[in-house]
């Protein structure tokens, strides 16, 4: 007998973020960035690609060798065929193209298959419901991530058109509200929306500047966000940024939200790493969306940004009003 499908809305809970994929030419960079500044466990590297592991899956955040310098695609990891046959079935209706991987690029991904499409801002969507796991103790400058039932983290993506970017989300994966940001940065406004897949308070994160819509960002994804499992280990690998040399981008501090301590430090692929300890979850008897002022309680102040990346954001945010953003069909 065949599982039954979900009900619509039956999704919440049943998606959390499995993995990066990362292109890049700075593969070396990567290897020091990701074991040495953020603390994760080099899991394999050959010429063609560099994996790190966070936790008991395989592969969390994988980089291949490439021209791009940015995210190529997100791993979502559904809970069971049913839920990955309910997305897909969302998809196919819309008219978005599905297609396996190969046995070969499964591999790559540490997990036992995946069905991939191309998501919004061009975002490579990959869905998976079996990760292959290592049991062997892991070795870390960091004493864990919290990853499991919530995911490895969250993702923040600037769009200038968000309100397709948010039914995306909300109708392929059934994400739900949790609440918004009204920030002021560089003489811009910025609404920024966040959405909930479980009971992480937020796996994405939605931003756009108020009135003429523009996107200063280069990459596909602003930030990547992955959490601490303590203050001791945010406070060292904090430490460990600086030492080796990686731009902060924001110093310490609390956003206004999630209640999350955190930095920001540029990735050699130039989008910004997160690192966090101690977000709140979201009770979800009790959750009402609000609007919060700023985007933190206090700190967060920049530390390491030139006038160059300022003029670099505002000519990427003038060319982006030339160009149409990517969006799937039927968004």
């Amino acid at each position: 007998m065949s599982a039954a499908h979900p009900a619509p809305g039956a999704l919440f809970d049943a998606v959390t973020l499995g993995y990066l994929v990362v292109e890049s030419a700075r593969l070396d960079d990567w290897r020091q960035f990701g074991e040495d500044a953020l603390g994760m466990e080099l899991a394999h590297r050959d010429a063609h690609t560099l994996a790190l592991r966070m936790d008991r899956h395989q592969r969390r955040l994988i980089v291949q060798a490439g021209p791009g310098e940015d995210v190529l695609a997100i791993g979502w990891q559904l809970r069971d065929q049913a839920a990955l046959d309910e997305v897909l079935a969302r998809l196919r209706r819309r008219g978005i193209a599905v297609s396996a991987a190969s046995a070969e690029q499964a591999r790559t991904r540490g997990v036992a298959g995946y069905w991939q499409c191309t998501g919004p801002k061009g975002l490579g969507i990959e869905l998976f419901t079996t990760p292959l796991l290592n049991e062997a103790p892991l070795r870390m400058r960091t004493s864990a991530f919290v990853t499991g039932q919530s995911g490895m983290g969250h993702v923040a993506i600037t769009s200038r058109r968000p309100e397709a970017m948010l039914a995306f989300w909300h109708d392929i994966f059934d994400a739900r509200h949790s609440d918004d940001i009204v920030a002021h940065i560089s003489g811009l406004t910025l609404d920024i929306r966040f959405l909930r897949l479980n009971p992480r308070h937020h796996s994405i994160a939605v931003a756009c500047t108020r009135g003429r819509r523009m996107d200063p960002i280069r990459t596909r994804i602003q930030h990547f966000n992955v959490q601490a499992a303590t203050l001791d280990d945010l406070s060292a690998a904090y430490v460990r940024c600086r030492q080796l040399g990686y731009p902060i981008v924001l110093g310490m501090g609390q956003h206004t939200n999630d209640k999350e301590l955190s930095f920001y430090v540029r990735s050699p692929s130039g989008f910004e790493i997160e690192y966090g300890w101690q977000p709140i979850q979201v009770d979800e008897q009790a959750w009402q969306p609000s609007i919060h002022q700023g985007i933190s309680i206090w700190g967060h102040r920049p530390q390491q940004q030139t006038l160059g990346d300022k003029l670099g954001e505002m000519g990427r945010a003038l060319r982006s009003l030339v160009g149409r953003e990517f969006m799937p069909n039927g968004f």
